[in-house]
């Protein structure tokens, strides 16, 4: 059976060079994302380093989710699947709502690859041993932890709403590994560290999205999340595929993989089952698996 893979957000940056480490590890990779020509040119890269395994792109707005389930229709019809990697990821400076209505930094961070990963299990399960691998980020250290509802009280700061939509997807992930034990999929969590990318270049430079007892430190405290060394998106993209990958996980689920590749302990909070309860509960309500 030929192996396959499916990494979200795979044309640029992280997404993509996990998908070129995947390829050269064997697998079929498809990419997702919403440019075609980003699309295009990711697909011709992979492809130009692993002949032997063509890479293909599926167009999908992740912010909606009908286009989530639409997406998990389209890789579903593919066959079974080895490795699904949730890399998508979003910061906003401003508060902004999803086509659905729902508050966009949740949407895309959590409810997406939440509401993806659900539908494609039976693919998964299909082409056991098979692994997810959700990408999470050192934010959620300033998340808030109430999951009641979308939102959390207070004011909007796109980078603690971020880490907060981060925590809910690391809890989730760990509950989903412990569910799914015994079943032949493993479940495991990925944090790139800092990076050079189109969010920490972009977004994060804004004081604006902290809070304004965090502001006068935001620029020490936003240097964690960047890296000036040469190739960052390929050292930031070694977790992901590691998890992916590496043999020395065989059997395990339910690992926290750090910057340096190597298995790290969960963030304490994503542990509480109270909240993976309430995100549980919240997902269900909000992102449910038909629509209508």
């Amino acid at each position: 059976m030929k192996q396959t893979a499916v990494v979200t957000a795979g044309t640029a940056g992280i997404g993509l060079e996990t998908a070129l480490g995947l390829a050269a590890a064997g697998l079929e990779v498809t990419v997702v994302g919403r440019n075609a020509e980003r699309g295009a040119r990711a697909v011709e890269r992979i492809n130009s380093t692993a002949p032997a395994h063509p890479a293909r792109f599926l167009a999908a707005d992740l912010a909606s989710l009908d286009a989530v389930r639409a997406l998990a229709d389209r890789i579903v019809a593919n066959g079974p699947l080895t490795v699904l990697v949730n890399n998508v990821g979003a910061m906003f400076p401003d508060r902004q709502d999803s086509v659905d209505g729902i508050e966009a930094t949740f949407a895309v961070n959590h409810l997406s690859p939440y509401l993806l990963t659900e539908l494609l299990l039976p693919a998964l399960r299909a082409g056991a041993p098979s692994r997810i691998v959700n990408v999470t980020s050192g934010a959620i250290g300033v998340a808030k932890r109430v999951f009641d509802a979308v939102e959390p009280p207070g004011g909007y700061y796109g980078f603690h709403w971020y880490g907060r939509a981060k925590l809910a997807n690391l809890a989730y992930a760990l509950e989903l590994a412990g569910r799914l034990d015994g079943t032949g999929v493993s479940v495991f969590a990925a944090d790139p560290g800092g990076a050079a990318t189109d969010m920490t270049n972009g977004t994060m430079r804004d004081p604006k999205i902290v809070s304004p007892g965090l502001r006068l430190l935001w620029p020490l405290v936003r240097r964690k999340f960047e890296r000036s060394t040469s190739g960052p998106a390929s050292v930031a993209a070694k977790s992901s595929i590691f998890a992916a990958t590496d043999g020395s996980l065989t059997g395990r689920t339910g690992v926290v993989i750090g910057p340096e590749a190597l298995p790290v302990a969960p963030f304490r909070p994503a542990t509480d089952p109270r909240i993976a309860e309430a995100v549980r509960h919240l997902s269900e309500r909000l992102a449910p698996l038909t629509a209508g």
